[in-house]
């Protein structure tokens, strides 16, 4: 729901004072460049065997490594708000992944929280869903954030007819990029996510999601309360 996060570099220093300063600082620590990117090709390494291993269902390396591959938090607020609002948990859960990795912050654009709520999105939702002690900082509460993010999931899947993968597109890209694809694809009937979604971040953040979702249901189904009544 976010654009990416522009990075402002500090103020630059000369050349060689950076080298300086770099190396005083391998002498400080005992450290090389070369062990640095070791360590850091190592830790990919790990990484993308944990991945490999979450899509290929490895029973011992996943539980292993799928809390930092395929991390979840806040299982119990995901459950409620999933029941509240009629979601599926592993979509909510799939989402807070896609926007923010289950880490609470703060955007260049002014998104917050887990699930990267805008400003101008929060006080739609309060408006609609009677939050009228609704402020700003409650976005940084978890139980706030998700259940602000559950009803504009909600309310973006009745928006298109029950179709979630133009609601997740909605909440990446907005209402109205979507309501012009589905339109230029002839209705939400023909519309192919693969095809007609013409922003590439979109068309990633869907696949990741529908992706993500499915993980989060096969490795996370006692968790999540999937499957019980």
């Amino acid at each position: 729901m976010t654009p990416p996060v522009a990075k402002v570099s500090s103020k630059a220093t000369p050349r060689a004072s950076r080298a300086a300063s770099s190396a005083a600082a391998r002498r400080r620590s005992g450290g090389s460049p070369r062990w640095g990117r070791m360590i850091g090709l190592l830790l990919v390494a790990l990484i993308g065997l944990g991945t490999y291993a979450l899509a290929n269902g490895f029973g011992p390396v996943d539980d292993a490594v799928r809390g930092i591959v395929l991390p979840l938090d806040h299982q119990s607020i995901i459950r409620k708000q999933a029941r509240a609002k009629n979601l599926d948990p592993e979509l909510i859960a799939a989402v807070i992944y896609e926007e923010s990795r289950f880490r609470d912050q703060t955007s260049a654009a002014g998104a917050k929280g887990l699930m990267q709520i805008t400003p101008q999105t929060a006080r739609f939702i309060a408006q609609k869903s009677g939050g009228s002690a609704f402020v700003l900082r409650d976005l940084a509460t978890p139980e706030v954030n998700i259940a602000y993010g559950a009803w504009y999931l909600r309310y973006l899947r009745g928006l298109y007819d029950g179709d979630e993968i133009l609601a997740v597109a909605a909440y990446n890209a907005g209402e109205q990029n979507v309501d012009g694809w589905v339109a230029a694809a002839g209705g939400i009937d023909s519309f192919d996510h693969t095809a007609d979604i013409r922003f590439k971040e979109t068309r990633d953040y869907v696949a990741g999601v529908i992706e993500h979702r499915r993980l989060y249901r096969q490795h996370y189904r006692r968790e999540l309360g999937i499957g019980r009544d």
